[in-house]
């Protein structure tokens, strides 16, 4: 296993000068039809603070709107010609699957973003460790993937995965990706902003190893952000299924970020 050489990836941005985006680069033969996929609910971009919290302000409190962080489906500014991924995995730290994630991306020269649920973290903070040494992003997945949606303050784990990791955790992604203006403000007064996704692997479903690589290769386009994962239980498929598509990227002339671009 190893990542592109250099005359591959001059091989790809040839192939980009030649065709462009009108003719998407594929695999040979007909795919399966895809699994639908929920679109996402996107809020607005600013409401009044006192509105996303479900109640009228009190006459002494400053009444001017309140920005609202907007859900990130996207990797932002991403260029089209760049055809940029990020690949978020959720649900972890988890012992067994966490370091073989990071084995293949390392071997890949691939980056991801790790949405870490509060309690596992804390179970595993040498897997924390692991993930910020590898030069991986960190998110807050909550504490222990439960949110109460009006009051999600004491949900979240941002603190405690600072105080493990020693670094910034710059996103929260909320459990099932069920959002709520008071989520929204809660992660924004956090210093964080929301993550969502654009293409499900569906990984969760455990529909099979075949499924999963599937899923992502008829849904991910430039700027996509992917969702997986690395715990919340048995996650081999989605490792098996990591080792087949980390190439295929490459090969496909898509390069692996963070949901900010960098």
């Amino acid at each position: 296993m190893r990542g592109p050489t250099h005359f591959e990836i001059r091989a790809c941005a040839l192939a980009l000068l030649v065709y462009g985006l009108a003719v998407p680069l594929v695999p040979a033969g007909t795919a399966p039809p895809a699994i639908p996929v929920a679109a996402p609910v996107v809020a607005p971009d600013v409401v009044p603070a006192a509105e996303a919290a479900g109640s009228g302000p009190p006459a002494a409190v400053d009444e001017r709107p309140s920005p609202v962080p907007r859900v990130v489906y996207e990797v932002v500014d991403a260029p089209a010609l760049a055809r940029t991924v990020a690949l978020t995995f959720d649900d972890g730290p988890d012992p067994r699957w966490t370091p073989q994630v990071l084995d293949l991306l390392a071997r890949h020269g691939a980056v991801a973003t790790f949405c870490l649920l509060g309690e596992n973290a804390a179970r595993h903070p040498d897997l924390v460790a692991d993930i910020v040494d590898a030069g991986m992003r960190l998110c807050d997945h909550s504490r222990t993937h439960e949110l109460d949606p009006a009051a999600p303050q004491d949900g979240l784990a941002h603190d405690e995965l600072v105080e493990l990791a020693g670094t910034g955790v710059e996103w929260f992604r909320a459990p099932r990706g069920e959002w709520s203006r008071a989520v929204q403000v809660a992660v924004g007064a956090a210093g964080m902003r929301p993550l969502g996704w654009s293409v499900d692997s569906r990984d969760w479903t455990r529909p099979g190893t075949g499924a999963i690589v599937r899923q992502v290769q008829q849904h991910v386009h430039p700027g996509a952000v992917v969702l997986l994962h690395d715990g919340g239980g048995p996650r081999e498929q989605t490792v098996e299924a990591l080792e087949e598509l980390l190439p295929w990227l490459a090969a496909q002339c898509y390069s692996t970020a963070f949901p900010d671009g960098r």
